[in-house]
């Protein structure tokens, strides 16, 4: 496509070309790691620094409310300054570089590449291989996992990394550009690390939690529906059982995938030895195993493709109204 001052950027479509193909390689990471892990690093010193437990609840609060702030600052004012410089030095292609810059945020190939040997080991009956193979994706205990749980807790992984690993990232890449795909990804990295309901967390990590929350409420029921399109059903379970998931968005696309099918995920779980009494998502009445992981991975090769077409469109608009 050549590059035109007039026409629509699609860095955002290319982006997910560039993810579907290579992913982030494993050489690459070894190499120079990924730079959600710098925002694992600022988040973790100012855990270090301001979550002390001699801190009142109102004090690390206030904390957590300000390493929200400084995560949204530096990355929206990163995102301003390379979209900046990509088109500086890259003029009307500027978007080239910021497909470059973007591809990271988005982990289509390497959810692909998790789940996929989950399957497989499954379908070899290689159970401690699909344990290790689970246990890379899932914080949940995997040790004493039958084949039905490493296979509920692939799809269960799957379905949910589905909205924080693409529809998220993609919706707000769309929306904001490049200061907004990793003002996602910096929010998203700290609700994984503190914004938990654990004492040490509660009071420090709510700021992260909620910003997180807000930021997912569209791309999730987004997410559900295109889960449910891809999948060919579902519709009944995603309105009827999103709201049995502990988090206000995550419910949605596992709702989907639980629907479309039709099997029951979710349920008791067990956390560093902890059984926690979580509330059954679907309606199936069958154990799940290595057939159903194989179709969840096709729903989720389609559930993206759908969104390629939803980018696609919206770039091809934009392209009609500069012509």
């Amino acid at each position: 496509m050549p590059c035109s001052k007039t026409m629509a950027e699609p860095f955002a479509l290319m982006a997910l070309v560039l993810d579907a193909a290579i992913g982030w390689p494993g050489a690459l990471y070894r190499r120079v790691g990924h730079p959600v892990g710098l925002f694992a690093r600022i988040i973790n010193a100012c855990e270090g620094a301001w979550n002390r437990p001699t801190h009142s609840d109102g004090i690390r609060k206030t904390l957590g409310v300000m390493t929200v702030l400084i995560l949204l600052v530096l990355t929206i004012g990163a995102g301003l300054g390379l979209t900046a410089l990509a088109r500086h030095l890259l003029g009307s292609c500027w978007w080239l570089g910021a497909a470059a810059l973007a591809w990271p945020a988005l982990a289509q190939r390497s959810l692909y590449d998790h789940v996929l040997p989950i399957a497989v080991a499954l379908e070899q009956n290689d159970l401690e291989s699909a344990r290790h193979a689970v246990s890379m994706i899932v914080g949940r205990d995997t040790d004493t996992l039958d084949r039905a749980g490493v296979a509920r807790a692939a799809i269960e992984s799957l379905a949910e990394s589905f909205c924080d690993g693409i529809a998220a990232p993609l919706f707000w890449l769309v929306i904001g550009g490049l200061p907004g795909v990793w003002a996602y990804k910096a929010i998203n990295t700290a609700d994984s690390l503190i914004g938990h309901k654990e004492a040490r967390w509660r009071a420090f990590g709510w700021a992260a939690a909620r910003t997180d929350d807000v930021m997912n409420l569209l791309p999730a029921r987004l997410g559900g529906v295109v889960v449910c399109l891809a999948g060919g059903g579902g519709w009944a379970t995603l309105w009827r059982d999103h709201r049995r998931h502990a988090s206000p968005n995550a419910g949605w696309t596992e709702a989907a995938m639980a629907g479309a099918l039709d099997l029951a995920l979710a349920g008791p779980v067990s956390y560093d030895g902890v059984t926690h009494a979580k509330d059954w998502i679907g309606s199936g009445r069958r154990d799940a195993g290595a057939a159903d992981v194989r179709r969840a991975l096709r729903i989720y090769v389609r559930a993206c493709l759908l969104l390629w077409a939803i980018v696609a469109a919206l770039t091809w608009k934009d392209i009609v109204w500069a012509l």
